[in-house]
């Protein structure tokens, strides 16, 4: 048994927050489990002082979306010197870029779509690239404000100019892949299994698709070549250490195979920050790698350090 002090990070401001909460609250029952003192955080603007009077040996980051993913948590934990698990301040506010992510990436030989970056109030009435694309905001996470724009629509969509949009005003355009929506999560510098997500009555990999029960189904390992299900793995460590990530990432990746077996493999974007709900997809990975969750957590937490 540890006897560690370990500080679970949870909540938060951003749209995540519900996620968060889930991931959390897992965590913290299972590293209890595994014989740590667990303190839960639901963290608000006066987390600094929180951890500087608790000083808990580690802060476990269950955080997702601005301010726990982009790097703001991460300085406060450098600050603070509070040994913390997920990558560090710089890579956590680079994948969280998803501009500067695609560049790091494209630099490293990684396949991306192509993709402009635009103010949202620059749509007019004209499509900035022809369709179909896909309209994401730059720094948001778990496909919050992800438009699919089709072949057919003869306008942008409306939405991105609206007053409703609640999500930054950068956001980027970016070719649709079509294909199937493949995962593979990085535990250390070595890869997990690969993940088919199919989507259950969802157009898409969605909020709903992903968080809630039945919304979409996990299939590990992927039914895929063996040659394609390898180079998916060595992608994603590839990403991994490209942007900088410490500890668990998880890269997406769309294939593209309607034409040929080996088809067209893209890279999306890498997770710093993967969900750890039970319907998590890297909890799973770990599983089938067998690792029952608490040894997963155990593993994190022992992984965890400052200078990230």
């Amino acid at each position: 048994m540890s006897g560690k002090h370990v500080a679970v990070l949870m909540g938060g401001f951003s749209s995540e927050r519900p996620v968060s909460l889930s991931s959390g609250a897992a965590c913290a029952d299972a590293l209890e489990g595994e014989g740590y003192r667990v303190t839960r955080i639901d963290v608000d603007r006066n987390v600094a002082s929180v951890l500087a009077d608790l000083r808990p040996d580690v802060a476990f980051n269950a955080l997702h979306g601005p301010f726990g993913e982009d790097g703001t948590i991460q300085g406060i934990l450098e600050y603070l010197e509070i040994p913390y698990t997920h990558s560090g301040v710089l890579a956590s506010a680079l994948a969280m870029d998803k501009a500067q992510a695609k560049h790091v990436a494209s630099a490293a030989g990684i396949p991306v779509a192509d993709a402009l970056i635009m103010d949202r109030h620059d749509f007019g009435s004209k499509h900035p690239m022809k369709p179909p694309y896909v309209v994401k905001p730059v720094r948001e996470g778990s496909s919050f404000g992800v438009v699919i724009v089709k072949e057919d629509q003869s306008h942008p969509p409306q939405v991105i100019t609206s007053s409703e949009w609640r999500y930054g005003d950068r956001v980027m355009v970016e070719r649709y892949v079509y294909g199937r929506e493949l995962t593979c999560g990085v535990m250390g510098d070595q890869a997990l299994g690969v993940t088919e997500i199919i989507p259950q009555g969802h157009a898409f990999y969605d909020y709903d698709s992903k968080y809630v029960k039945g919304g979409s189904k996990h299939v590990i390992p992927a039914d895929i070549l063996p040659n394609i299900y390898q180079k998916i793995q060595t992608l994603a460590v590839k990403a991994h250490q490209a942007i900088g990530c410490r500890g668990v990432s998880r890269s997406d990746f769309r294939f593209d195979d309607r034409f040929s077996e080996d088809g067209e493999l893209i890279w999306l974007e890498v997770n710093t920050q993967p969900g750890m709900t039970p319907t998590s997809l890297v909890p799973e990975m770990a599983a089938h790698a067998g690792h029952t969750f608490g040894e997963f957590l155990r593993w994190m937490v022992e992984d965890a350090s400052c200078l990230r």
